[in-house]
């Protein structure tokens, strides 16, 4: 499945490499038609198995956690648990929601685009944030951020929308980062330096979970 952000790009590419093999040889169309493959793996969109578990929160992105802290909560200012999901240009940049509930309130900052590896990535760089209140009452806030390609966000949720676990919620082309705030006492399965899939690996699981 390709990501609707990606169709035009791949036709525009598809019809430039096409139209240079038909008038001027394969030999010149060789490296148009590599970088289509390259343009149609980025905006590669999978389905994805979504985990039933009662409490589960999925990663919302799929990338390698680069960081788990103990921070406060700059949008809703409470004591959380951040994750922090690097995704590097060959990563699917589809964005899917960590928990069911409601969309309590959307942010858009502007920033810079420093490399979204970096801590003050989270503070600096252009990004939009989610928060998220499931139907048991717990806050979960998820930040798209811009990295050092990455130029644009796209985030399709409205405030009072409701949402279930999973679900295709945004975009970030090319290399950029998601940091996830949970409630100080989510039970994390996630592991440092570990590799995530968006929508299918379960991050942790929140307070009252049958599963702790």
């Amino acid at each position: 499945m390709i990501a609707r952000e990606g169709w035009t790009p791949i036709t525009i590419f598809a019809m430039l490499a096409f139209g240079v093999q038909i008038f001027v040889g394969t030999v010149w169309a060789l490296p148009l038609w590599l970088l289509l493959l390259l343009v149609v793996q980025f905006f590669r969109d999978p389905d994805r198995e979504i985990p039933q578990q009662p409490g589960a929160i999925v990663s919302p992105a799929h990338g390698r956690i680069i960081a788990i802290e103990n921070v406060i909560d700059p949008y809703i200012e409470r004591r959380a648990l951040k994750i922090s999901i690097f995704m590097n240009i060959f990563s699917v940049h589809s964005n899917r929601t960590p928990v069911d509930g409601v969309v309590v309130k959307k942010w858009y900052e502007k920033g810079r685009f420093l490399n979204a590896s970096l801590d003050k990535a989270s503070e600096l760089n252009e990004r939009s944030a989610v928060h998220f209140r499931t139907r048991d009452g717990w806050d979960v806030t998820s930040v798209q951020i811009a990295g050092l390609v990455a130029r644009r966000i796209l985030c399709y949720l409205k405030n009072g929308q409701e949402v279930e676990r999973g679900e295709r919620y945004g975009f970030i082309r090319f290399g950029s980062r998601v940091d996830l705030y949970l409630p100080e006492d989510t039970y994390v399965v996630a592991q440092l330096g570990r590799w995530v899939l968006s929508g299918t690996d379960i991050i942790g699981f929140l307070p009252v979970s049958e599963c702790r």
